[in-house]
């Protein structure tokens, strides 16, 4: 009788176990939202093959001070650990966005050495949170626009040139955007507002510009692309940390993917070719919805 019982109680236990028992799975992904007063972060996510399709999924967090740091746009690595109906984010460390390409890595290795020879460079570059300062070039209509006349909207901005050979660079980012103003063709013009910065202004002007918006078939009511002198255009990059240089008519660059709130302050700076268009258009449309 003792022994039915012990072997009752032990399976009671076992089921119990198995219950309560966490289900885990290492996933990638880009902030959209972290808010330590409420234990919550929001991440557009990986797919996990056999588990779950790319999407944006919202998680509790045990310690609240690992959100403290996270902001729109970073790219994370972590573990989705399901325990019943909860899902918490645990493990939560920053994920690289580094592009080991040999165009990125000189890119690289070129800012790095532009850091130690201005060390005042670096100070220039605005931070998440800060406000950007006003520019004003000149876009495809040949109109002068400035970033003041877009406030109360949301900018996605990105750099790019004409003549740039690998697809996986000025051609990705675009298309980045591309596929936002798709996703969010209701809120373009009102809500949103696309910017692409011509990188080779020397070649990237009047009707070459045109030509380079028309690819996307860009409404110019919506997407601007800009050029100016190339003073100009370094300076507008810097507050970004972008840099690019001339190298056998050909460009060596930075890729960076910006995002500015309605406010004018940046809300993300996406580093390298590495996130989706799916990622940016949640954290763009995340912004645009007052998250």
């Amino acid at each position: 009788m003792k022994k039915s019982v012990a072997l009752l109680v032990l399976l009671g236990m076992l089921n119990s176990t198995h219950i309560w028992a966490a289900e885990e799975h290492p996933d990638r992904g880009i902030v959209v939202e972290s808010a330590a007063p409420d234990h919550s972060l929001v991440v557009s996510c990986e797919a996990i093959p056999g588990y779950m399709d790319a999407m944006e999924m919202s998680f509790a967090v045990r310690d609240p001070k690992v959100l403290i740091s996270l902001k729109p746009g970073m790219a994370v690595r972590f573990t989705i650990v399901a325990r019943g109906k909860a899902l918490y984010a645990e493990n939560i460390q920053p994920a690289t966005t580094a592009n080991f390409e040999s165009e990125p890595m000189e890119a690289g290795a070129l800012t790095a050495l532009n850091s130690v020879m201005d060390p005042s460079a670096d100070k220039s570059v605005v931070s998440v949170g800060e406000q950007v300062p006003d520019f004003e070039l000149t876009d495809q209509a040949q109109k002068q626009i400035r970033l003041s006349q877009f406030r109360g909207k949301v900018v996605a901005l990105t750099f790019g040139y004409s003549r740039c050979p690998n697809p996986n660079y000025c051609y990705r980012l675009s298309n980045n955007l591309a596929q936002v103003a798709r996703r969010l063709h209701d809120r373009a013009g009102r809500d949103l507002v696309l910017l692409t910065i011509a990188i080779d202004p020397e070649h990237d002007q009047g009707a070459a510009l045109t030509a380079y918006a028309n690819t996307w078939k860009a409404d110019p009511d919506v997407w601007h692309f800009l050029t100016g002198s190339v003073t100009q255009v370094k300076q507008v990059a810097g507050m970004f940390g972008m840099n690019f240089w001339s190298s056998e008519g050909l460009l060596t660059h930075t890729l960076h993917t910006i995002i500015i709130d309605r406010e004018g302050r940046l809300a993300a700076n996406l580093g390298g070719n590495e996130f989706t268009s799916k990622q940016l258009g949640d954290v763009v449309e995340a912004l645009i919805n007052g998250h």
